[in-house]
This record gives C-alpha cells, sequence and structure tokens, in this order.
C-alpha cells in the first residue's frame, strides 16, 4: 500500500499537474480505497482547524516583508554594497550572489523570494562581465536556498507547528549551519574559480572609499533583521508578531526612499497574496493526505518498519536522509515537511536526537530537494528570469553546492553541537 501511494505521488507530479492538487486528489483516492470511511468528509474541518493556527499567520506577513524590500530598492542597495565587498575575491559577483542570499534571507524567510530577488539584480551582470553561465547560475540557486535555514524561516516556523518544537530555539539552531553553509558555498566559488580563472569574469572596479560609502545600504537589512529576531529573544514579540513589526519597519524604510505609495502596497500585497495561496494551499492539501495516510495504518507501517531495521541511530539517520533526498526529487518541500515530518520526528526523538536539531537537518534536506532535478523548484525560479538558454545549465552550475550541501549534513551528524550549541546557551541564559 505504502509503495503504491508513493508510486500514484510520482505519476500523478509527472503528469505536471499542479502539487497542491496532486496531494489532494492522492488523499481523496488512497482514502477511497483503502477506508471502509468516507474520510474525504474530514477535510473541511481539518482545512478550517489548521487554518487557524496563529503561528502560520507568520508566512504571509513574511512574504509581504520580502515583496516591499524588492520594491522598496532595499536588495538592490545592499547588492550594489555587498558587490563593492566581496567582489575582489575570485569568482567577483558570485560571491556577491551567496552574500547577498544570505542577507537576504536573514529578513524575507523565504528561499523562493531570496533566489527571485538576488537573481534578478544579478543576472543582468552575467553576460556583461563574462562569467561562466552555468556557475554563476548554481551560485543564485544555491544562494537562494539559504532562505530555509537561515532564520527567519517560514519552513522553520512550519515545521515548529508540526512538532510542537519552539520557533526561536530552531531559529537559535540555524544560525551557525545557515552562515558556514554560504561560507562553503563561496568557498565552492573559490575553488572552481582558482581551477578555472576564466570562469571567473571581469572583475568589479571598486576602491576603498567607494567600499565605505556603500556601508549604509547594508544598515536597513541588518536593522530589520535585528528588529524580527531581536524582539523575539528580548521576550517582546512571538515570531508571528515579530514578523509583523518587520513588516512595519520594510514600509518606513520604503518612506525613507520615498518608494511607499498606493500602487507600490497594491503590487506587494498582490504578490503576497498569491505566494500565500499557493504555499498554504499545498499545506492544506498536504496535512488533509497526512491525515488520510494517518487513519489507514500507514503511518505505523513506516514507523513500525524504521525502528524494525534494528540499524544504529547512525544509520537509521543516514537511511532518512537518503529518503529524504529522493523524495526531494519529486516533491515541493512544504508539502513534503507536512507528509513526513509528523510520522519521522517521533521516530527521530526516540532513537535519541534532539528535535531542535533534527529540524536543522530537516531545512538542509529542504534545501537539497529545492535544487534536485527533476523538481527543483529554486533551479526553475533562476532560469525564468534569465529568460533563455537551457534549464540544463543550472542542474549542471548547482551540482558543485550540491556536494557542499551533502558535507554540511555530514557536519552536523558529526558534530551535533553546530545547531545545539546557541540553542542551549539560549536555555542556559534563560534559566539564570
Amino acid at each position: 500500500m505504502l509503495f503504491t501511494s508513493f508510486l500514484m505521488l510520482v505519476v500523478l507530479l509527472a503528469l505536471a499537474l499542479p502539487v497542491a492538487a496532486v496531494l489532494g486528489l492522492l488523499g481523496l483516492g488512497l482514502g477511497g480505497l483503502f477506508s471502509p470511511f468516507p474520510l474525504w468528509l474530514g477535510m473541511a474541518e481539518l482545512n478550517w482547524q489548521h487554518s487557524q493556527e496563529y503561528i502560520l499567520i507568520a508566512i504571509p506577513l513574511f512574504i509581504l516583508l520580502g515583496e516591499i524590500m524588492l520594491r522598496a530598492g532595499i536588495a538592490e542597495r545592499m547588492y550594489a554594497a555587498i558587490s563593492q565587498w566581496l567582489s575582489w575575491l575570485p569568482g567577483g559577483l558570485m560571491h556577491a550572489n551567496i552574500g547577498a542570499c544570505a542577507i537576504f534571507a536573514a529578513t524575507s524567510g523565504s528561499s523562493v523570494a531570496t533566489a527571485a530577488t538576488i537573481g534578478t539584480l544579478a543576472i543582468p551582470q552575467m553576460e556583461q562581465r563574462r562569467y561562466n553561465t552555468q556557475l554563476f547560475l548554481g551560485s543564485l540557486a544555491a544562494g537562494g536556498t539559504l532562505g530555509i535555514l537561515i532564520p527567519p524561516s517560514i519552513n522553520m516556523i512550519l515545521y515548529g507547528f508540526l512538532t510542537d518544537t519552539s520557533v526561536p530555539q530552531l531559529y537559535l539552531a540555524g544560525f551557525i549551519p545557515g552562515f558556514l553553509l554560504a561560507a562553503m558555498f563561496i568557498v565552492v566559488v573559490l575553488i572552481a574559480t582558482l581551477i578555472k580563472p576564466h570562469w571567473g569574469g571581469v572583475s568589479v572596479e571598486t576602491s576603498w572609499s567607494a567600499r565605505f560609502s556603500t556601508l549604509p545600504n547594508l544598515i536597513p537589512p541588518f536593522g530589520i533583521f535585528l528588529i524580527v529576531v531581536g524582539s523575539i529573544y528580548a521576550g517582546w514579540a512571538t515570531p508571528t508578531e515579530a514578523a509583523a513589526l518587520g513588516v512595519i519597519a520594510g514600509m518606513a524604510l520604503a518612506a525613507s526612499y520615498g518608494r511607499l505609495s498606493v500602487a507600490m502596497l497594491k503590487e506587494a500585497i498582490e504578490g503576497t497574496m498569491r505566494t500565500t495561496a499557493m504555499t498554504l494551499l499545498i499545506v492544506l492539501t498536504a496535512f488533509f493526505l497526512n491525515f488520510v495516510l494517518s487513519a489507514t495504518g500507514m503511518v505505523d507501517q513506516v514507523n513500525q518498519a524504521i525502528l524494525n531495521l534494528g540499524w544504529p541511530p547512525l544509520a537509521t539517520m543516514l537511511f532518512i536522509i537518503g529518503m529524504y533526498i529522493v523524495m526531494g526529487m519529486f516533491m515541493d518541500t512544504l508539502a513534503m515537511m507536512v507528509l513526513t515530518v509528523p510520522i519521522l520526528a517521533p521516530v527521530v526523538v526516540a532513537l535519541g536526537y534532539d528535535p531542535v536539531w533534527f529540524g536543522i537537518l530537516v531545512m538542509l534536506v529542504c534545501e537539497a530537494g529545492m535544487i534536485t532535478p527533476p523538481i527543483g523548484v529554486i533551479c526553475y525560479v533562476v532560469q525564468g528570469i534569465r529568460h533563455k538558454g537551457e534549464l540544463t545549465d543550472v542542474f549542471i552550475g548547482i551540482a558543485p553546492f550540491l556536494l557542499a550541501l551533502f558535507a554540511m549534513m555530514g557536519l552536523l551528524l558529526a558534530f551535533p553541537q553546530i545547531a545545539l550549541y546557541l540553542p542551549e546557551l539560549f536555555i542556559r541564559s534563560q534559566a539564570m
């Protein structure tokens, strides 16, 4: 039954149906085939119950913050500043791509928004400065994935909701792995351009005076980051309230730049509504499918199958990671999280692992899924901004960055404190 379900999922996705439609149809089909009860009658109740969750309100608020930052010119000024500071390295603007993605990720909370925003700013420079097309596009796609690992993160909010794990602790756990992974992406570019210097393109002309003159452009994104994250750890706001504070700060900055207008707000709100509708429809249909899987006994089958393997915890975790990577090749990451986390998190905790640590590992495998063919949603976003050439250029370009992602997973398995040090430090400070 489990194999049949997965096969049906792959076939429906291969038909290029919308992900939410696939999940809804699969839930209805499995409920009709394997349950004597009309499970479809529970869909409305489930959707109403989950759509009222307070913490999920943070999702459209963080999406709106990203939309405002893009239209207010904050991201454009930030990218110009980072290009002045990082373009001296071998690889030039590819380092700026990764650095700008890391900083924008620390305010927007969305990988798709991060990749789309920085890609829009960076791709015009690619041909003009004669960069290697594949590596340049790969740096954008890989950098975009940082949006779900570096706090604040929409995916971490969803994980916290699914597992009843503290979102502030998840945010703290994401800092070191997030910026360490960004550094590893930069090292990938360095190695590639040291081996093939002509891939590094034409350097950006700069000087120390030009660099220092751009520093004020880095203050707004850091300011928003401090408002959002700082208000959470100061105990002044919940993650949802912090997201609302970020939106207010973004609007204030837009007004200071002379970009705040009714037309701009209309565009930002329309963009937010489109993205939120798509995101939450996927989440809600995935919740229904998860309900069907639980009601038909498939969840218990998976739990028992994993526990009955009798493998050591590390071997079991490697198996789970491998399963996630394969699933990520075919599934949307939000849907994958809603379907698998409620099933696997109790198993992982029973093996002796920390749920906060597992949350960061889930973010990493989701990152891999976002840039792994054939789905690789971030790759499609980058190619869509490019408007020409072949999608295979992006898929080839992300290959070395995927290796860095796998290396980061290995480090997290070998040294769990990479993720747990800051949350444990925070808990100790609260107890004093």
